[in-house]
């Protein structure tokens, strides 16, 4: 659990760990190594996101020939998705709740009371929620012998971490060839140069690291690229946050250019006419947006009542409701736009059934196992591992900026205010993850003091969107100016990661990146190959696309359509 600690002093920590093979073993000259991937957070799965994406990402890097046809310049690359400690599968679990029940209880009565700015006393609820939740947490996740297991889940040890898994893939590997070498002496005759076990030997102390993450994970992946710049081989950071930002707690890098993604949403509207945006209004994207301003206004002061069906029970459309709804639509305007306008327009017409349709299948019904009664609270069975960002996500967060609990309630009001200030859409939403963090108490054991710039032993490739929900471009030029001969690749869409959208110029950049090394040129903006309110993928850009092209064409799209669920900072 400490790094730092003398071996066996302390407490141990296990990650979750899944590899999807290479396409070819690792005794193949063209097996490329693992790559790590990270999906954000914090506190998201990289097991998750290796069993729904892994595939997916392993097609991307991967040369785009067949492995019968491929040369030995072509490579194959492990996928490895692991669980930080404190997330998910990993243990020791990180729980406040004595069971699954409670802790959806609990969601569910916090988005009852609403967002930040859904009723007159909504801070003053939502303050003593947060407060609730901080010293509970803390106090239950302290060991009998003293040790508090939240001092040990920022960002720093992970990245230390990432080298043990390293580490261990290269013993692992040494182990492979040797095996795969003395088949091969077997079978014909012993090779003198011993040319696979050279090839997969371990380099002890001296692994590289091929990285590929978003959003939080270019945290975790600049933090590591600052603390071993010797070790960094290959390494992609999509969706960047501005670490400084990050790591000193105000948060206020973030939202820049939130609105101007909803007016780009409008905008599409209108272009789309009504046939193609059902929230379409005459007037051109002013007017549409007036009208989301104004249906924001009327649900604020009257919700809108939805009688139940024959498929589902009654329910109440809120301000927050909608707001939630947005949010998730300017972070995936392509897949999730059309989705969200089709819903404020089923608000404006009176009715509200498929808004409460869509509402409720949100919701995930979890009851308490029998074992789990007869074991007990905090038992086993009753808090086995699984999804757990409600509290893994403040337990890194709030643990990695220092001495972010302290603040006041009028302290807090002041920042809510500038949030607003700054964003209209996302501050009341963007304020709340700051506002978990009161009366956090835990510290980190280990916090890496920066700076976190470096030269690193290959250049880091940046990818941002140009305007990115809650990571704008301007972090991501800020970042790639802290490490030396490292590039920025600017997408030319809006939303969250460069996954928000398909682009076949951005895949092939990265592709090069992880094949080669090759870092696109200076200045390199890529277009996408859709726009929200299209067909996903425009006719015309499949049919002039040769096979390959349009293979890669379909992985990108898919991994827009399964990345829509993600909720990562």
């Amino acid at each position: 659990m400490d790094h730092h600690a003398p071996e066996g002093s302390s407490d141990r920590v296990a990650l979750a760990i899944i590899r999807l093979p290479a396409k070819v073993p690792v005794s193949d000259p063209r097996y490329g190594g693992p790559i790590l991937i990270n999906p954000g957070g914090p506190g998201g799965s990289g097991v998750a996101k290796a069993l729904h994406h892994g595939s997916l990402m392993q097609q991307v890097a991967d040369s785009g020939k067949s492995v019968n046809e491929a040369a030995e310049s072509d490579k194959y690359f492990d996928i490895i998705g692991f669980d930080p400690r404190g997330v998910n599968h990993s243990t020791p679990i990180l729980t406040c709740f004595p069971d699954s029940f409670a802790r959806q209880t609990w969601n569910l009565q916090s988005l009852a009371e609403g967002l930040l700015g859904s009723s007159e006393g909504s801070l003053r609820t939502g303050w003593r929620r947060a407060r609730a939740f901080s010293v509970s947490c803390s106090s239950r996740l302290e060991s009998e012998n003293g040790t508090n297991f939240l001092e040990h889940v920022n960002t720093t040890p992970a990245a230390a971490d990432m080298v043990e898994i390293i580490e261990r893939h290269g013993q692992w590997r040494e182990r492979e060839g040797q095996k795969a070498q003395a088949a091969h002496d077997l079978a014909h005759g012993r090779d003198s140069k011993q040319t696979i076990a050279q090839r997969t030997k371990w380099h002890e102390g001296r692994e590289p690291l091929l990285f590929w993450a978003y959003s939080y994970g270019t945290v975790l992946g600049s933090t590591f690229a600052a603390m071993y710049p010797e070790r960094v081989a290959r390494m992609v950071l999509d969706g960047v946050v501005d670490s400084e930002d990050y790591y000193n707690g105000p948060w206020l890098q973030n939202l820049h250019d939130t609105d101007h993604i909803l007016h780009k949403i409008m905008e599409y509207c209108s272009d789309a006419g009504p046939d193609q945006c059902r929230f379409w209004r005459p007037g051109g994207p002013q007017a549409i947006l007036a009208a989301y301003e104004t249906l924001l206004h009327d649900i604020w002061d009257d919700p809108l009542s939805v009688v139940g069906d024959h498929r589902r029970g009654p329910e109440i459309i809120t301000w927050t409701d909608v707001k939630m709804v947005v949010k998730d639509a300017l972070y995936q305007p392509l897949m999730l736009g059309p989705i969200a306008v089709d819903l404020l327009q089923d608000i404006t017409n009176g009715t509200g059934s498929v808004f409460a349709e869509y509402k409720q299948n949100g919701r995930t019904p979890s009851c308490r196992s029998r074992q789990c009664e007869i074991d007990g609270p905090y038992s086993e069975e009753c808090v086995s591992p699984g999804w757990n960002e409600l509290e893994a996500t403040p337990a890194i967060l709030c643990t990695d900026a220092q001495d972010i609990g302290s603040f006041t309630e009028d302290e807090f009001r002041s920042y809510w205010r500038r949030l607003q200030d700054q964003s209209s859409a996302m501050g009341d939403y963007w304020a709340q993850t700051r506002l978990s963090c009161a009366g956090w108490k835990a510290r980190a054991k280990w916090r890496f003091a920066g700076p976190v710039s470096a030269n690193t032993s290959h250049p880091i490739l940046w990818v941002s969107n140009t305007l990115d929900t809650v990571t704008p471009l301007r972090n991501a030029k800020k970042m790639n100016e802290r490490f030396p001969g490292s590039t920025l690749l600017q997408q030319d869409c809006e939303g969250h990661c460069s996954i928000a959208a398909p682009s076949l110029c951005t895949a092939k950049a990265i592709r090069r990146y992880f094949q080669t090394g090759d870092m696109p040129d200076v200045g390199t903006l890529c277009e996408t190959d859709a726009k929200p309110f299209e067909s996903q993928v425009t006719r015309d850009s499949v049919s002039r696309l040769d096979t390959k092209d349009a293979e890669l064409l379909a992985v990108l799209t898919r991994l827009a359509e399964t990345s829509r669920s993600s909720r990562f900072l």
